[in-house]
């Protein structure tokens, strides 16, 4: 599976071309997405009023948890090395940008942490936005790939960060939709 991952990767992260290496490296920043934030915190509020305050709670929740799981409960256990890192193949990882981040890799906090907001937003928004899932997922499938593209992250790192973090959103999601059904009756 490992020998898998590592072609999977290279012939991704190969795959890459001079023009998109600005792009790539402004998905994967952190800051890029503070307008799209604003913009979600934005229809929150407008939609839910009062009831916002539970779902920036919520919000605040998922990202500590998605957060904290991946980095200090996955990568210490794991102690994958990112490819960048790893020496047998080190020298054929394209970096864009220079960056090879921290040591280990697994799972990325990144995807983790935008498809905990992907599926925590979708099902908070999608009774008011019906196509909001697309936009979603489709930003966390960017910043996902990003990673990759980027050469800091093995497509396994991506996916089972994904799936860790849709969880992390699943759960918040339905603790938030709990309490709410209580305030409610």
């Amino acid at each position: 599976m490992e020998r898998l991952d590592t072609e999977l990767f290279l012939f991704l992260n190969g795959l890459h071309v001079d023009w998109l290496d600005p792009v790539m490296t402004f998905i994967s920043g952190k800051i890029t997405w503070l307008p799209f934030y604003l913009v979600l915190l934005y229809l929150v509020i407008k939609n839910y009023k009062k009831q916002s305050i539970l779902i920036i709670i919520g919000i605040i929740l998922l990202i500590l948890c998605s957060d904290q799981i991946s980095s200090s409960v996955f990568k210490p256990i794991f102690e994958r090395p990112r490819p960048c890192h790893n020496e047998a193949i080190k020298d054929l990882v394209y970096l864009p940008n220079g960056h090879c981040g921290g040591a280990y890799g697994f799972i990325s906090s990144h995807a983790c942490n935008t498809f905990a907001l992907a599926v925590f937003i979708t099902n908070i928004l999608k009774s008011h936005y019906s196509k909001i899932g697309y936009v979603m997922y489709i930003w966390a499938g960017l910043v996902a790939y990003s990673r990759i593209y980027m050469g800091v992250h093995y497509p396994g790192d991506v996916i089972v960060g994904a799936a860790v973090g849709m969880l992390v959103g699943f759960v918040i999601w339905k603790i938030y939709h709990v309490i709410e059904l209580k305030i409610e009756s």
